[in-house]
This record gives C-alpha cells, structure tokens and sequence, in this order.
C-alpha cells in the first residue's frame, strides 16, 4: 500500500521563519527550486522525502514534528464552534475545514476567538450580567478558557520549563531525594518551610519569608506543592519570559497561566523526563507502579504521561482528561486525534463516568470515535479528602487512553481482545456535532443534519437522524 502524502507548509513556514530565511534561501538549502517550495509551503505540493531528510540533516529537525500541529485540534474545534445555533445547518465540508486549518491556521484560531468572545457577550445577555452597564464593560476572553487553549495548543508541553525541571532534579540529588531538595533548595533562598494543620494547602508569606505546607494533605501533594514554591521562586525570569511570548488578554489569565507554569515544573520535577519516560516504557504504563516510583499520585502520573511530547524523544501519545460528578470537564488534554468538546461535557458511552459507579478500581474499554479511530481508554475514580473529619470530598473521574495500535506498550490492554470489531464501543465527541443515527444516549440533535418527526411512530429518540 503506497504511503499518504505528507502535506505540511504551515510547518515548512514556520521552520523557515525561526531560522530566519527567505524563500530563496531556505529553497537552496533544502535542494529545490523556487516554485517548488513555494507550491509546498501552500500545500500544492506534498513534502518529498528528499525534503523531509533535508529538513533533519540541515536544521536537526525532529521529522515526526511535520505530521504534528494544530490541525486536528483546529477541525475539531472549528466545527464544534460551527455548531453553534447561530450559523443554522450551513456546515461547511470536512474537507473545506482541513484545508483552513493547514493553509490558514492564525485565520481558524482568529475566528474561534471570535465566536469565544459572542458566546461570552451571548451569556452575559441572558444572565443580564451587571458589567455591561458599567463603562468599561468590553468582551474579552475568559482567563480561564485562554490559558487552557494555550497549554492545548503548546501540545502541553512546554519545552523550556521541562528542561529546567529535569536539570533541577537531576543537579539535587533526583528523584529519590527530591522533597529534601525542594526543602533545601527554599532554605538556599532564605525560605523556611513548616508544616502546619490547616486547610490551606499552601500559603507563602513574603514578609517572613515561610511557606506553610497542610499535613492533612497527601505526601504527593505536599512534595508538589513544595515544588511549586520552587518553580516560583528559582524560575521566575524563565516563566515570566514564557508568559511575555504567550501574550495573554488580560492579567488575570496571565496570573492564571503563571501558577499554570509552576505547576508544570512541579510535576516534570518529580517525574523527570527522561527518566520518567525510560520508567513509563520499561513498566509498560503501569500507573500504580510509576505513582510508586516516583512518589506521585495517579492523576499526577497520568497528567504527566500526557505531557512526553518532546521532539525527538515523544512517549506514547495519551489523551488525558478529568470530569466531576456532573460531566464537566476540568482538566483535558490529547496528544491524539481524539479532540475533547471545548463546551459541555463528555460522551456519556465513555467509560470515565462509570468510574464513580466502581470506585478505586481501572476500568478497562475499547472504543471507536465516529472518524473510525479505535482507542484503548482506562478510567478511574479519584477522590480528595480535606484531611479531617467532615471536610467535604471533591471527587473526579480522569481517564487516559491511546490509540489501539500502542496497545502493545500498554499493560492495560493485556487480555483484551483489539482483533475483534464487536470488542469496540462507540463513543463520541459532542453530541451537536456526532455523526451516529442511532446512539441510544443522544442528548441533543446533531445540528448537521437534518431530522424527521414522525407523530406515529416512536423509537428510543423522539426523532430521527437524516
């Protein structure tokens, strides 16, 4: 069977414009003409393979990075915002939204800010929002929502401040030692920490120069937070610099994104990449042994193994997400084609929603997204305690998963049978833009299509999917 063809011009551009070239130039480098390069870098042309081993011996480019990007994030995005009862059933074709998303990626991102910020100004008139009759009422994205699709469109890996996590890690002792050397890289920059009974998790105070860390939290956690404190203080001119590029709206999501970056040093601290990633593949996933290991919690472990998305050294490539008790999804993440819903909740055939039903054990499922991608997703429940009697419980649902074919570096796919078609469960993005007729589950009509009403005949929907 021939190979797909290889269309990547946004990347080409985006190669040629960090190594500061002219087309001219870059095209001589590469070993092609003019009009080559530019019909690729329009996606007139596909990327030969001279090309591609052009690319990797002139520029060290990682050649898995041509086939990465923003696209399936895009269309997935694009056409849930087209969903949106504004633009009625003009759906524009898959085909049409695949082409904006790999020729025109800044105008598919321009105009899901755009619908961001009418869905916002929509929501404000319903609930009659006391800020538009202030003066300075303006639309501006939520802080939360643009640092979410920050970290998403960075892949969720932030290259800089993982690097500066593994070298801490490794110049202090590793990860055997790592909470000592949190403790004692704070005491190198005049900072005592204590350990009190509180509610508070963590709370520094920059007069006395103490971070107070709760004992009614986990060790993990408590280990975390004092990574934290690290990442706040020894790396703030790396994670402010990292916040000037990303040019945020406004300084609350700035702050937002700030704790975001610390948090992210914490976690690749205690799980070094590398290390980590040796770890992650010699244990073939197994998450209780990985938490084990290096000290982490489950949902710490899985939230990381979404992250080895480094060029030239990437892991698996896992979706990760957290759901509460209603289906609202606060943490997601995929290094996959499968594209979490950026409004509303999950499909509810997915097996993270029966994880509360079974808690403290791995649910197991095989799964197939409408596109015909096959998954192996694994579930668990996941509480937090306030540390002392009636504190109230958070409790979540966090799922990771991959696709089908890393079942085989996958532990928890042993003894499940990835051969057989009836072994795979349906399962969906959005319901306003699934494609399934006949899910039994289906909340809301998909807007593509067209329905009939028949008032004589009733199935398990009131109506039926054109």
């Amino acid at each position: 069977m021939a190979s797909p063809k290889l269309y990547a011009g946004a990347k080409l551009r985006e190669v040629r414009t960090r190594v500061s070239l002219t087309q001219k130039d870059f095209a001589a480098k590469l070993g092609v003409s003019l009009p080559y390069l530019n019909q690729m870098e329009n996606n007139n042309r596909p990327v030969s393979t001279s090309v591609v081993l052009s690319l990797a011996k002139e520029f060290g480019l990682d050649v898995t990075e041509l086939s990465a990007g923003d696209g399936a994030r895009l269309v997935s995005d694009m056409r849930e915002a087209l969903a949106d009862p504004v633009f009625a059933a003009d759906m524009p074709p898959l085909a049409d939204l695949r082409l904006v998303s790999s020729n025109a990626p800044a105008l598919a991102h321009a105009f899901l800010d755009l619908h961001r910020a009418y869905r916002q100004t929509h929501e404000r008139l319903a609930s009659l929002d006391e800020a538009l009759g202030r003066e300075d009422a303006r639309v501006r994205p939520s802080p939360w929502e643009e640092v979410r699709d920050f970290f998403h469109y960075c892949d969720n890996y932030i290259d800089a401040v993982d690097h500066a996590a593994e070298n801490f890690a490794k110049a202090d002792g590793g990860n055997s030692n790592i909470r000592i050397a949190a403790v004692s890289a704070l005491a190198n920059a005049g900072i005592t920490v204590s350990f009190e009974d509180s509610d508070t998790l963590r709370r520094y105070d920059a007069e006395t120069k103490t971070v107070q860390i709760s004992t009614r939290a986990a060790h993990q956690s408590q280990t975390f937070q004092l990574l934290l404190q690290v990442a706040l203080e020894r790396q703030d001119a790396l994670l402010e610099a990292t916040l000037d590029l990303a040019r945020f709206h406004t300084s609350e999501a700035r702050a937002i994104a700030k704790i975001g970056l610390a948090n992210y040093f914490a976690g690749a601290a205690l799980m070094p990449y590398a290390t980590f990633l040796e770890a992650a593949q010699s244990t073939r996933h197994d998450l209780e042994q990985l938490a084990t290991r290096f000290g982490a919690s489950i949902e710490q472990v899985c939230h990381r193994l979404s992250t080895l998305q480094r060029p030239g050294a990437k892991g698996v490539p896992f979706f990760f997400v957290r759901v509460d008790q209603a289906g609202t999804i606060t943490k997601r993440h995929s290094a996959t084609r499968l594209q979490f819903a950026r409004f509303g909740g999950a499909c509810p055939l997915w097996n993270v929603h029966r994880a509360f039903e079974q808690p403290g054990q791995f649910l197991r499922q095989l799964a197939e997204t409408p596109d015909g991608v096959r998954y192996v997703s694994l579930a668990r429940d996941v509480s937090k305690t306030g540390g002392r009697f009636g504190a109230p419980v958070r409790r979540y649902a966090i799922a990771l998963g991959c696709e089908v074919k890393h079942a085989p570096h996958l532990v928890f796919a042993d003894g499940l049978d990835v051969s057989a078609d009836a072994a795979f469960e349906p399962i969906g993005i959005s319901c306003r833009i699934c494609e399934r007729k006949e899910c039994h589950q289906r909340s809301v009509p998909p807007l593509e299509r067209q329905l009939t009403v028949d008032p004589d005949r009733r199935g398990v929907l009131p109506y039926e999917v054109g």
